[in-house]
C-alpha cells in the first residue's frame, strides 16, 4: 500500500526534529523521512549516544545538542517536531512558534487542558500550524472500525470498550514511570492519551468520567493500571483500559451495537515494524496485517469459539498523518490532529485523574 500526500507538494518544508528517543527515533525520523514534501533537516539530542545513532541512521542531517540552535536558525526551517519528554512540550512548542514556526508536538500536547488552550491560542495569534501527533488515529483496527461504523455494520453502538494491555511486570525506568506531577507521567497520560483520543474522535464529546487508577508494581510511584469510563453526549458508554499488569490480555477492541458486534485482538504491527527498522517505502505493503488476526463480526456467540465472521483489517496507515500535515503546511488540506482537539481529551484526562482521587463520577 502506498501513502502519498492528498496534494502533490509544491515545495519541501525543512524540519527540525527534537527528542531521539523512542518517538523521534522510532517514530518521527523514519516517517518524516518517508513522506513526500518534508525533508529532514536537523535533529535535537544532548545525548552523545543518540547523537551517533542519529548521524548513523540519516547522515545527511545536521546533529544540534540544544533546540536554541533550531531558534538562532528559524529562517532555515519550516516545521518544528517535538518528540522530547512530556514536561519539555509546552515550552519548546512556546519558544518554537514565537520563532514564528510552525509545530508539531507527541502526545500529549501538555500536561493540562488549559496549556493546551493556550498553546492554541497562541499558533492562532502568530498564525501558524500547531498540531499533535496521535498516531493511533491510524491504527489498522481504528480504520477498520470506522468504516463499519460508517456502514452501519454494527447499528447503533451501545458500548465500546478499548484496551491498550501490557504485561510488564518489572520496571523499565525513566520519567514514564515517574511519579513527579511535572513528568506528566503514569499510564493515564501516556496509553490513556490514545485510547481517549479515539473514543472521542469515534463518539464524540464526553459528559461524565469515572476512573480507577492504581499503583500495582513494587517501586512504582506513576498509575500503572487504570480503567476510565466515558459517557458521551451521544449516549455511547466507553470502557477504557491502559494498564502495564495486565497477565492474560483482553481485546483490543470490544464494539456492541443493536445489530452486531466487533471483537479484535491484537496491536497494529506498524510500531514493532518500526522498531525492527522497516520503512513505509512506495510499492511496498505497510500496516497489512494477516488474515489469521482478523477481527470477527457478528452476534450471539463468542468470536473466540468462532462466532460471527472475520471481516478484513484495513491496512494501518502512520505515514498518513504527516502526509496530511505536508498538504496542511501547503494550506490544501486541514490540520490533521488540533490543539483543541487534544485539549478536549486532556479534559478527560484531567477528570479521570480526579474522579480516580475522589472515588466521585465527574460530569464535564
Amino acid at each position: 500500500m502506498t501513502h502519498t500526500s492528498p496534494v502533490a507538494p509544491s515545495r519541501v518544508f525543512r524540519v527540525g526534529l527534537i527528542g531521539y528517543g523512542l518517538a523521534g527515533s522510532v517514530f518521527h525520523a523514519p516517517l518524516i523521512a518517508a513522506t513526500e514534501g518534508l525533508r529532514l533537516d536537523t535533529i535535537v539530542t544532548a545525548n552523545p549516544e543518540r547523537q551517533q545513532q542519529a548521524r548513523t541512521e540519516f547522515p545527511d542531517v545536521r546533529i544540534a545538542a540544544a533546540p536554541d540552535e533550531l531558534w538562532a536558525r528559524a529562517d532555515d526551517l519550516d516545521l518544528i517536531v517535538i518528540a522530547s519528554p512530556n514536561k519539555t512540550h509546552v515550552p519548546l512548542a512556546t519558544a518554537a512558534l514565537k520563532a514564528g514556526l510552525p509545530v508539531v508536538v507527541d502526545k500529549p500536547i501538555a500536561g493540562t487542558a488549559a496549556q493546551a488552550r493556550e498553546l492554541a491560542a497562541l499558533a492562532d495569534e502568530r498564525g501558524l500550524l500547531l498540531s499533535v501527533f496521535q498516531n493511533r488515529r491510524w491504527d489498522h483496527d481504528f480504520l477498520t472500525l470506522q468504516k463499519l461504523l460508517a456502514d452501519g455494520e454494527l447499528g447503533d453502538v451501545y458500548r465500546f470498550e478499548s484496551r491498550f494491555e501490557r504485561w510488564r511486570p518489572e520496571l523499565k525506568g525513566g520519567w514514564r514511570e515517574s511519579g513527579d506531577p511535572a513528568e506528566v507521567g503514569g499510564l493515564l497520560y501516556d496509553l490513556g492519551s490514545h485510547v481517549v483520543d479515539q473514543a472521542l474522535v469515534l463518539f464524540g464529546p464526553a459528559a461524565s468520567v469515572y476512573a480507577e487508577s492504581d499503583v500495582r508494581r513494587p517501586g512504582a510511584e506513576a498509575d500503572d493500571d487504570t480503567f476510565i469510563a466515558i459517557t458521551h453526549t451521544s449516549g455511547v458508554r466507553t470502557h477504557l483500559y491502559a494498564s502495564a499488569t495486565t497477565a492474560q490480555l483482553g481485546p483490543r477492541f470490544r464494539v456492541l451495537g443493536s445489530k452486531a458486534g466487533y471483537v479484535k485482538y491484537g496491536l497494529d504491527p506498524q510500531e514493532a515494524a518500526l522498531r525492527e527498522g522497516e520503512r513505509p517505502t512506495p510499492g511496498k505493503d505497510w500496516g497489512v496485517e494477516p488474515e489469521d488476526l482478523w477481527g470477527r463480526l457478528g452476534s450471539g456467540e463468542s468470536p473466540v469459539t468462532g462466532g460471527g465472521h472475520p471481516v478484513p483489517t484495513l491496512p494501518g496507515a502512520y505515514p498518513a498523518y504527516y502526509a496530511a500535515l505536508a498538504a496542511a503546511l501547503q494550506s490544501t488540506a486541514e490540520n490533521p490532529v488540533t490543539a483543541l482537539e487534544a485539549a478536549a481529551a486532556l479534559d478527560v484526562l484531567e477528570a479521570a485523574r480526579r474522579s480516580a482521587r475522589d472515588g466521585v463520577a465527574v460530569t464535564l
